[in-house]
């Protein structure tokens, strides 16, 4: 007979037995599990952006992937004698070292005064590779010519910085030799926003590397220019906007982008110019490839065809043609008030008459931002810039290849002519880096539209020297 102990410790055995022995998961025949399906939560499309954007990065790094980092950023500019040209800055090497240049995205090359420069290059900031520990020397000739001058120098390769942005091993050219005046202190260089196609370096620009590999948030760069040339006690330096990367600032502008495709392999930001009207009236533009337009913030006028040129100035009572250094100019009447519209394909945009008025010659007669050009080669007949570009949001796209315009907001247009002290150079912390592709090689390029350059006189020079760049 079992001790009272012994029957305990036997029955405790027998129930751990039931408790911890498998599950039995065979279902006896025609038995069925219900299942019970709970109702979903409502979710706004906020959080199912959300939820998708969180479901793609687990995964992506579940599986074995790389989340590249996105970002944006801005580049707030600076506006230089008047309207004649607007800079930005940009940081190079390491430690990194600001200089301030002019944003063009009529050209595809970056470079900076040297400090071994010789002409051209004064009282400006200089690029010294012996305090960069990030310098490599390609040891290849650069040089390259603009209507205004030329400059010339060496490739290399550094770190680039923009506006959180950065290119470890971007080309650029430290020049030695630039041509007087074509840079205006404190401008150091100047920075190609144009496609590689047209490097004269044959590198890969700053922004398409920065496009290409997915580093923006969105394939755009967007720009809004102030206006300064009709204000009253206007310095050296004012405001000049501001240029964006990865994103488009919607309190600049109202309404819709208006995209429209590049029509050719990139190359130019180039647009067919498919309307102009003066003062109301239709102006006969040619068609096809000759209606092509570069859209160019590098330039501060409007340069087109002798015959579309002298058309619009037939329609302002008064104008006459330039003589001497004005040759290729018109003026006209101080008095009238010239309204000069575009299209590119979509709305017709209009350019305020305060921005066709170049300047003042006499107490009487003014001259037309808008002058006869004679391209050469494969450039576009057109050059649209700082003229037209003052008056709209314009926007870059890397993807499918576009520009787009958008009317500029009250908040954008009231900055202009409102002195401030200009934005001052800073170098931020990068959020977001890319790798350039291989490039360099070339030594030379064409003059930039084939146009010979004699530079006007007087206080013009100043502003259409850099309107060549």
């Amino acid at each position: 007979m079992l001790s009272s102990s012994t029957l305990a410790l036997s029955c405790l055995l027998i129930v751990s037995s039931n408790v911890f022995a498998a599950p039995n998961l065979v279902p006896a025949a025609g038995q069925s599990i219900p299942l019970i399906r709970r109702p979903q939560p409502e979710r706004t499309v906020a959080q199912w952006e959300t939820w998708a954007k969180n479901e793609r990065e687990v995964l992506t790094v579940k599986y074995g992937g790389n989340m590249e980092k996105r970002s944006t950023g801005t580049n707030l500019l600076t506006n230089q004698n008047a309207d004649s040209s607007y800079f930005g800055t940009v940081a190079i090497g390491t430690p990194p070292v600001s200089f301030n240049v002019i944003l063009d995205t009529g050209s595809s090359d970056l470079w900076v005064a040297d400090q071994a420069c010789t002409t051209g290059c004064s009282k400006i900031q200089l690029y010294n590779d012996l305090s960069s520990s990030t310098f490599h020397n390609l040891s290849e000739p650069f040089d390259i010519q603009y209507g205004s001058g030329a400059a010339e120098g060496t490739l290399g390769q550094d770190v680039v910085q923009m506006a959180g942005f950065s290119v470890p091993n971007q080309v650029f050219a430290a020049v030695t030799q630039v041509t007087s005046g074509l840079l205006d202190p404190p401008v150091s260089g100047l920075l190609g926003l144009g496609w590689q196609s047209i490097a004269s370096s044959k590198a890969t620009p700053f922004w398409q590397t920065l496009a290409s590999s997915g580093a923006w948030s969105n394939p755009v760069m967007a720009f809004q220019l102030t206006r300064f040339m009709n204000g009253s006690n206007v310095n050296t330096e004012e405001p000049g906007g501001s240029f964006t990367m990865g994103f488009v600032n919607s309190s600049l502008y109202t309404g819709s982008i208006d995209y429209q495709a590049i029509p050719t392999t990139p190359s130019y930001w180039i647009l067919p110019m498919t309307s102009l009207t003066v003062q109301g009236s239709s102006i006969s533009i040619p068609s096809g490839s000759s209606s092509y337009s570069a859209i160019d913030t590098g330039t501060t006028l409007v340069g087109g065809p002798s015959s579309v040129i002298q058309s619009i100035f037939a329609q302002i009572p008064g104008s006459q043609p330039g003589t001497g250094n004005w040759q290729g100019y018109y003026t006209y009447p101080c008095t009238t008030a010239v309204n000069v519209a575009i299209s590119f394909g979509g709305p017709s945009w209009p350019i305020s008459p305060a921005d066709f008025q170049l300047t003042k010659i006499s107490s009487s007669q003014c001259v037309g931002a808008f002058f006869e050009l004679n391209t050469g080669g494969t450039a576009p007949n057109w050059i649209v810039g700082d003229t037209f570009l003052k008056n709209v949001y314009s926007v870059f796209r890397y993807n499918p290849a576009a520009v787009g315009f958008a009317a500029l907001s009250n908040t954008a247009t009231a900055m202009n002519g409102v002195n401030a002290a200009p934005p001052s150079a800073t170098i931020g912390s990068v959020s977001a880096s890319a790798t350039a592709g291989t490039g360099g090689g070339s030594n030379s390029a064409p003059h930039r539209w084939g146009v010979p350059w004699a530079p006007l006189v007087g206080g013009i020079s100043i502003a259409v020297g850099a309107a060549w760049m």
